[in-house]
């Protein structure tokens, strides 16, 4: 029985930051560098045969480095997807390393060229294949699963251990300088249940809720987007000392017939695209 994926998202500057320097990669949608963050919750609907990534990012540095950052990992995830998308299918956790490797390799590369020591960001990814989901994070931002038999983190921290004052360093983010270390993201392989809801967020939504306050919500009777909206709010109410992204999304039972139908008919219009761009060389326009 093939899936459909509802999900809603939103990213806010909080009530401190006077820049933005999380982004997003939600099904084709992200940000500039420069943003204010979104205009409210957006929620969509993608279908299971798309193969669609979901993405947080969180960015570091000084000056105007985190936004920076997460908008070129989010800018390089979105072009690794669009073009290896097909591996996703049949290869999700090489993928998800390749993916990451893209990202890595733009963010370094870029601080090198302009001599920026301290500039990264953390992601934590969903990407739904054929069989299974697969969770992927670097850093500290965290995923969520939620079904009936309870609320658990799926991610892991990469964060040093025993830090005596203030927030614990990364031990990994996309970025890191590849003539020291290799990139290792933590990736894991869940099931596709009807029912199931996946959280992905920046540390302005774990900093500021515990799992606990974070569990209370999610298992309440709403919809995607009503969740996201109250994740935002109580964060916020708690005091929204960072920027606030937060991705959510439900594994629903779609409709056979329907899902041939909205493949075809991407199928036809990718045609007919091609077609017209034929036509215009030939008319010379």
């Amino acid at each position: 029985m093939p899936y459909q994926i509802e999900y809603a998202y939103t990213s806010h500057i909080g009530n401190v930051r006077d820049n933005n320097e999380d982004n997003f990669w939600c099904c084709g949608e992200t940000m500039d560098a420069e943003n204010r963050g979104t205009d409210g919750v957006i929620v969509g609907m993608a279908a299971q045969f798309q193969t669609p990534l979901l993405a947080v990012f969180d960015g570091m540095g000084g000056e105007s480095c985190g936004e920076i950052a997460a908008y070129l990992a989010a800018d390089a995830c979105g072009k690794h997807y669009q073009a290896f998308q097909y591996r996703l299918r049949k290869q999700p956790e090489q993928f998800l390393e390749e993916i990451c490797r893209s990202m890595n390799h733009t963010v370094f590369e870029y601080s090198t060229e302009k001599r920026i020591r301290t500039m990264g960001t953390t992601v934590a990814m969903l990407a739904v294949g054929e069989e299974a989901v697969y969770a992927c994070n670097v850093g500290d931002s965290r995923l969520y699963q939620f079904d009936e038999d309870g609320f658990r983190q799926i991610s892991m921290d990469h964060v040093l251990k025993g830090g005596p004052f203030g927030k614990a360093p990364l031990t990994q983010y996309i970025g890191i300088p590849e003539d020291h270390m290799g990139i290792e993201p933590y990736i894991c392989r869940l099931e596709c249940t009807p029912g199931m809801r996946y959280l992905l967020c920046s540390d302005g939504v774990t900093d500021m809720l515990s799992d606990a306050e974070l569990a209370d919500i999610l298992t309440r009777e709403a919809s995607v987007r009503e969740t996201v909206e109250v994740l935002l709010e109580r964060a916020l109410m708690k005091g929204g000392r960072d920027n606030v992204t937060i991705v959510l999304c439900e594994i629903k039972e779609g409709e056979r017939k329907r899902s041939l139908f909205q493949w075809f008919e991407n199928k036809r219009k990718q045609y007919g695209g091609r077609q017209n761009e034929k036509s215009d060389e030939g008319s010379g326009l």
